[in-house]
């Protein structure tokens, strides 16, 4: 089984380099104009590396499967994995319908740091426990994370369409969180450089502390910004904590994680004040003029298309087969849990934006704002529900 990992793994690798080329070849269509059905070689080409992409990443699914004879959605990392890989399939379906290459050129790198994310996480293969030993693990989960992918185009559409019509002479709210909306994206690219380079130089750094009147042992990946609370440092290190975790922040690993956090928010800004400095104005507004060709109405019209389709594919795997899956394991349709508490409010915001578009006329700016905020509360659930929130569902 050995052989599969590895060859699971290198599928992996290649979808990711291929969706890679993919951005660029679409980054070569931005001068186009957009149409629909409009063909353009580099387009083609972008479509074409990103499907063959997709097709090598089913091949790391596949093959992995085997490997572990169950379906790989068990962890942080196949799940994360399996999202990207869905996210790419939406926006091919969506690509299909409108021939919009912008798309690509938003959407690949979306799915490319979903990826690059997972892959901070343990990859080694590992049995199941008894509970989720069960058909359901896969029909509940990649139901549901499809339906999140597909609702995650809207968020790349909608993040297009504000960047095109918010107005980059003035400062203003729209202007600041849309900025904040790009941080966020630096922020995650931080993430996965400074883990990626204190991981390939076995970093480690080790705290006991008293948890419950026992001593425990937590260990850092990267230099200890914050200690954990009431903690002390047993490794031999240079580099010494600038302060303590908060006293809320509760459990072995909150030091360990809010350390990662506040690496995460510093090397963001780094790389986003190092962007604006060369720029010299506002990433939206440099962006901005790259885009006065996109034609808005379709814009608007794929982030409606993209939650219309993932809506109920995300209502049928995250509620329906989560319902009928927690009656078998635990005896209930529904028990409050922190994480189906988010799939009960990311259910509510989505039928809520369906409501207002179709029923209030929220299309527009307003439409892709909902886009946004919706991908942020689909993103909460995948990283600070699974990492921070203990409960039935947690990875933590």
């Amino acid at each position: 089984m050995g052989d599969l990992y590895t060859v699971s793994s290198n599928f992996l690798y290649a979808a990711f380099l291929l969706y890679l080329v993919a951005t660029f070849f679409f980054a070569g269509t931005i001068r186009d104009k957009e149409k629909r059905h409009k063909q353009s070689k580099a387009g083609v080409i972008g479509i074409t590396l990103a499907i063959i992409g997709f097709l090598a990443q089913v091949g790391y699914f596949i093959t992995r499967w085997i490997a572990s004879a169950h379906a790989p959605v068990s962890n942080l990392f196949e799940y994360t994995t399996f999202f990207g890989m869905m996210l790419v399939l939406g926006f091919i379906i969506i690509y299909f319908i409108y021939r919009l290459n912008i798309l690509g050129l938003f959407a690949l790198p979306v799915a490319l740091l979903i990826i690059g994310y997972a892959s901070m996480f343990p990859r080694e293969i590992s049995p199941l426990v008894p509970s989720l030993q069960t058909h359901w693990l896969y029909i509940h989960v990649t139901t549901a994370a499809l339906g999140e992918a597909i609702l995650a185009v809207s968020f790349v559409a909608g993040l297009i369409y504000l960047i095109l019509k918010i107005d980059q002479t003035v400062k203003s709210k729209q202007t600041f969180w849309l900025e904040f909306i790009l941080y966020s994206l630096y922020a995650t690219i931080a993430f996965i450089a400074i883990s990626s380079i204190f991981s390939s130089m076995n970093y480690e750094v080790q705290f006991e502390m008293q948890q419950e009147g026992e001593t425990v042992t937590t260990a850092y990946h990267m230099p200890a910004l914050f200690a954990p609370h009431n903690s002390e440092m047993v490794s031999e290190e240079r580099f010494q904590p600038l302060m303590e975790t908060p006293a809320w922040m509760r459990g072995v690993n909150a030091g360990r994680k809010f350390n990662t956090l506040m690496w995460s928010v510093l090397g963001g800004l780094l790389l986003y004040g190092f962007t604006r400095l060369v720029l010299r104005k506002r990433i939206a507004a440099a962006i901005q003029p790259l885009l006065k060709k996109v034609n808005p109405d379709v814009i608007d019209e794929v982030v409606y298309r993209s939650v219309a389709i993932g809506f109920p594919v995300f209502t049928l795997g995250a509620m329906i087969f989560a319902s009928i899956w927690a009656q078998q394991a635990w005896d209930r349709f529904w028990g409050w849990d922190p994480k189906e508490v988010w799939a009960l409010i990311t259910f509510f915001f989505y039928a809520a934006f369906l409501h207002l578009r179709l029923s209030r006329g929220w299309h527009g700016e307003k439409s892709a704002w909902l886009a946004v905020i919706g991908f942020a509360i689909i993103m909460f659930n995948l990283i600070f529900v699974n990492l921070v929130i203990s409960g039935l569902h947690s990875y933590a």
